[in-house]
């Protein structure tokens, strides 16, 4: 893993925004590439005037959607059966896919962008999207503006957060910044405990009992 973070990390240092967008498609879908040593060091860069931040933004935003759409189509075109039979090699069960399609089925367009901003569950929700056949455009709208406000928290922690130090250390700076990242992650629980009162407090009775 102390190698792949190198290698990953040399792509975000030399690789510009394609590198940018490369990275974030692959933390989008199966593979666990962390996004915090992708957009911070980025970030860090612009504050350098080696990038422009908002493209920084706008190039995690891109590939955020281009990888979960991806596997939004792949997932769409394999079916449940093939999923569930194959998905534990992928830390997919078939207990988490189920509760993710129930999940799904009942915030849709909510559950979408509260997932795009939590640790973990960012990298497989558009797996239970595509199994349900959730509307694209639903579900495209969602991932972009969940992306890009983490993309945008990222890209604050490494214009605030980094010191040239912590680029020599791949490894380091993931870890000091998923420690940093455990803020943002309650404050968005606690935004989904809010949004899930309100949707029970506005469901019909017969709505309610389910949700």
């Amino acid at each position: 893993m102390q190698h792949l973070l190198q290698i990953w990390f040399d792509w975000v240092l030399h690789g510009g925004y394609l590198g940018i967008i490369a990275l974030m498609a692959l933390e989008s879908s199966i593979f666990p590439v962390p996004s915090e040593i992708v957009i911070p060091p980025a970030a860090f860069l612009a504050g350098q005037g080696k990038l422009n931040i908002w493209g920084v933004i706008a190039a995690g935003t891109f590939g955020s959607w281009l990888g979960a759409s991806i596997t939004y189509w792949v997932s769409l075109w394999l079916g449940r059966i093939v999923i569930v039979k194959w998905g534990r090699f992928f830390a997919v069960s078939e207990s988490k896919l189920i509760r993710a399609e129930h999940w799904l089925h009942r915030y849709e367009a909510g559950g979408i962008f509260f997932a795009r901003l939590l640790p973990v569950i960012r990298h497989l929700i558009s797996i239970p999207a595509g199994i349900i056949r959730m509307n694209f455009l639903t579900f495209s709208i969602m991932t972009v503006v969940g992306s890009a406000i983490w993309c945008a928290v990222l890209a604050w922690f490494g214009q605030t957060a980094i010191t040239p130090e912590m680029l020599r250390d791949p490894a380091g700076l993931a870890t000091a910044l998923k420690a940093k990242s455990h803020v943002i992650a309650a404050g968005v629980i606690v935004l989904c405990v809010l949004y899930f009162v309100v949707m029970r407090l506005t469901a019909r009775p017969n709505e309610r009992a389910q949700l």
